[in-house]
């Protein structure tokens, strides 16, 4: 077993050794947290992507010209 199975594992067995409603808002915090990453990594997707705009590494095309691209990669 690999160390990080074994540290999720214990972290299971930790959350499993809580009282439900201890459980529960455990996993209300998690999730919340999630989210924020989730925006958070969003947010900077779109700061990048204006940098990248805003000196003009970008490119135009249609859909199909966006998939032939990927195709060749």
């Amino acid at each position: 077993m690999s160390d990080q199975t074994s540290a999720l594992q214990h972290a299971i067995d930790v959350v499993e050794a809580l009282p439900v409603d201890a459980q529960a808002t455990l996993i209300e915090i998690i999730q919340q947290r999630l989210q924020q990453q989730r925006r958070n990594d969003l947010y900077q997707n779109v700061l990048e992507s204006e940098r990248d705009y805003a000196q003009g590494q970008f490119s135009r095309g249609t859909v199909s010209d966006l998939m032939a691209e990927l195709d060749n990669e």
